[in-house]
């Protein structure tokens, strides 16, 4: 195999199947994949079922903390688990410029295989495009993920009730700033990194526990602010959160007073925003604690009313103000 990908390696030709079998099958070795057929074959009847497909163009595509790779995984499975579902496969189409070297390749690869594990998905489907240098940014990846739910009535963004209590899984804001970090050159790094993790595990001690959810989105892009917004107004009520309640670690809280950034604005890849009734948030938190994820977990606000929906922030001196969505781009390429 050369060392750096050329355009012959997207033509269908001995190339691509050579760039398949060669770079991509060892990393996703498993039956339904290694069929080589136009689609995976799984056993899903008798199964309520979720799908979901996202894009990640992340510059760079290595990151303090993770990788294109990791964040392609994790955001899929993160995305099946705010439905209350179990991932069971991904499929991945993979754009890649003319000029990648293979090594950087097989090291997002060799990353995208070890958070599959981690969260127990295999990758059954895929697709690889490679297009003249300059046509993108070293590599771009889209996945599709397929996942069974686990409970009957499933969480939504809609699904907030007044008297809900508000949690998030730990602290905001590391993967953004990482990210910003990293692509400045910033000596401020530190111990910046990035949280991107698989959170489906996490998702499912909540059931197991007994706990009712409600409502749950990861605040990815937008932020925790951007996405509170969402489920307030999907849901139609009025969400009050504390500022003083909400976790964010001390690197974060001083990069983004540095660079002018608000760590509610900042993207995360490994938090959930989970509401449920007030008298079940002790033991959702109990339940949080308990796993390596969610050990920072925290309860930070309530749904106070109904109304057309909005969020508002209780400032630390006890004064409140509108938290309104983000407006425009305020870290582009972050996932």
């Amino acid at each position: 195999m050369d060392e750096v990908i050329r355009l012959a390696h997207g033509s269908g030709g001995q190339l691509t199947h050579a760039l398949i079998r060669e770079v991509f099958l060892p990393y996703f070795d498993n039956p339904a994949l290694a069929a080589l057929n136009d689609s995976a074959l799984l056993q899903l009847s008798g199964s309520r079922t979720a799908f979901t497909t996202d894009a990640y163009v992340v510059q760079p595509i290595f990151f303090p903390g993770g990788d294109i790779g990791r964040l392609a995984i994790s955001g899929t499975v993160n995305d099946l688990s705010a439905q209350g579902a179990r991932p069971v496969a991904i499929s991945a189409a993979f754009i890649i410029e003319e000029g990648l070297r293979v090594a950087e390749l097989q090291q997002v690869l060799a990353s995208m295989a070890a958070a599959a594990r981690e969260a127990g998905v295999a990758v059954v489907a895929g697709d690889t495009k490679v297009v003249p240098a300059g046509a993108a940014d070293k590599l771009f990846i889209t996945t599709a993920g397929v996942g069974t739910l686990l409970v009957e009535q499933p969480p939504t963004g809609s699904g907030a009730r007044v008297g809900d209590a508000v949690i998030v899984t730990g602290t905001i804001g590391d993967h953004g700033m990482a990210v910003m970090a990293a692509r400045a050159g910033l000596s401020l790094q530190g111990a910046l990194r990035s949280d991107v993790a698989p959170l489906n595990h996490l998702v499912e001690g909540l059931f197991a526990c007994g706990v009712e959810v409600h409502a749950m989105r990861d605040p990815t892009r937008g932020g925790v602010a951007t996405t509170l917004n969402e489920i307030a107004r999907a849901s139609g009520v009025e969400i009050v959160i504390e500022e003083e309640r909400i976790p964010v670690a001390d690197e974060v809280k001083g990069a983004c007073e540095l660079l002018g950034f608000d760590p509610l604005y900042v993207a995360n890849e490994g938090k959930m925003i989970v509401f449920v009734p007030v008298a079940h948030a002790e033991r959702a938190i109990a339940c949080l604690h308990s796993h390596a994820l969610g050990r920072q977990a925290a309860i930070i606000g309530k749904v106070a009313k109904e109304s057309k929906g909005r969020v508002l922030l209780r400032t630390a001196i006890g004064g409140h103000r509108i938290l309104d969505m983000l407006v425009g781009e305020q870290l582009p390429r972050i996932c």
